[in-house]
């Protein structure tokens, strides 16, 4: 399938690793130009290099970017601007999980965790709008998690915060259409480093990587047997943001392996 994405600007916030550096990968092998941030000046600068191997210098952008930082966010957004004066697509994926329940959770810790989930989607979403306006294919496309839909009491901060982001994304696309589309994908557990740092925690130092992830998707119950990949994750965020998916918007696409029990 075409995507439609040569020539196409994509811009995408905590690009360093895990589901971001995926998405730069797969937006790059589309044919689109792409900027991306991230906090980690060493692994921005790893990522810069690997990406100019793979599809040369010009094509693109890296910034250190603190996405809940109005300066910082604004700043990137004027660098875009200066490298190619519009953009075709957003995509929002910075932000981490906390684990905590309510009688553990403090007021700092919940004014924090609301300020990181919706901030990140909020000040990227204001800064790069008027260079989406410069589009004629612009999308936003979120990355949010299945806790928006399905709480879990050991992360009852986190579950809040997902499920408020992700009405604020339903209200997006209807008041940002029809020039602008904004879905989203929500994730289920997906391979990332918190799940490697637990791996490397583990009781069992015999156990193998691929039978402690086995064992891992049997606890969670999780039907397809496995966590997810960040590239299975990404070619469903670059197809919900290019123009073939023109017609799709207010939307949110389950990527779980079958894990939800809503209807």
């Amino acid at each position: 399938m075409d995507l439609a994405l040569a020539g196409r600007v994509a811009i995408v916030t905590g690009g360093t690793s895990g589901i971001g550096l995926a998405c730069v990968r797969s937006f790059l092998d589309e044919g689109a130009d792409v900027a991306f941030c991230g906090r980690d000046e060493a692994r921005l600068e790893q990522a810069r290099a690997a990406f100019a191997e793979q599809a040369g210098a010009g094509r693109i952008l890296a910034k250190r970017c603190d996405v809940t930082k109005p300066e910082e966010v604004q700043a990137f957004a004027q660098a875009v601007a200066a490298w190619r004066s519009r953009a075709d697509m957003l995509v929002n994926n910075a932000g981490q999980g906390r684990v905590s329940t309510f009688e553990t959770t403090t007021d700092e810790q919940w004014r924090a965790e609301l300020d990181l989930k919706f901030f990140s989607q909020v000040l990227p979403i204001r800064a790069f709008k008027p260079l989406l306006g410069a589009s004629d294919a612009a999308s936003i496309t979120a990355v949010n998690s299945l806790l928006a839909y399905q709480p879990e009491p050991h992360m009852v901060c986190t579950s809040a915060a997902r499920a408020g982001v992700q009405s604020l994304l339903k209200s997006l696309a209807g008041e940002f259409a029809p020039a602008i589309r904004v879905n989203s994908v929500v994730l289920g557990l997906i391979e990332s480093g918190q799940w490697e740092r637990r791996f490397e925690a583990r009781e069992d130092k015999s156990q193998s990587r691929e039978a402690w992830l086995a064992a891992l998707a049997q606890s969670k119950h999780i039907p397809a047997g496995r966590l997810g990949r960040p590239d299975e994750v990404a070619r469903a965020i670059v197809f919900l943001a290019s123009p073939a998916a023109a017609y799709i918007t207010g939307a949110s696409l389950e990527i779980s392996g079958g894990v939800s029990r809503f209807i």
